[in-house]
């Protein structure tokens, strides 16, 4: 589910990037941050996390925030694979009953 983003920015250099790679990933990936990496002084590219630039640049339907909005209150947000597979047998199962 979307999450929103704390949009906070960092400006590291880029021998710190190249040094503190892992630790900059793992922030952007778990605390939904930013780095601006830039060179001379200059900003050259964006490290985010792949949830945050998918909100970024394509912005879900109402439609489906609202789904989700939903699905969180009802605890459904949570079910696993399988869950989701046994759920939707039953009611294939029910709706075959009820029709024949």
């Amino acid at each position: 589910m979307k999450r929103k983003s704390t949009q906070k920015t960092t400006a590291v250099t880029a021998l710190t990037a190249r040094t503190q790679l892992g630790q900059i990933m793992q922030r952007a990936a778990q605390k939904r941050e930013r780095f601006l990496v830039g060179r001379r002084g200059q900003p050259i590219v964006m490290i985010m996390s792949i949830e945050d630039y998918v909100d970024s640049m394509t912005p879900a339907p109402d439609w489906l925030e609202n789904t989700w909005k939903k699905a969180e209150s009802r605890g459904t947000d949570k079910l696993t694979a399988r869950e989701i597979d046994r759920e939707v047998r039953a009611f294939r199962k029910e709706k075959r009953q009820r029709s024949a």
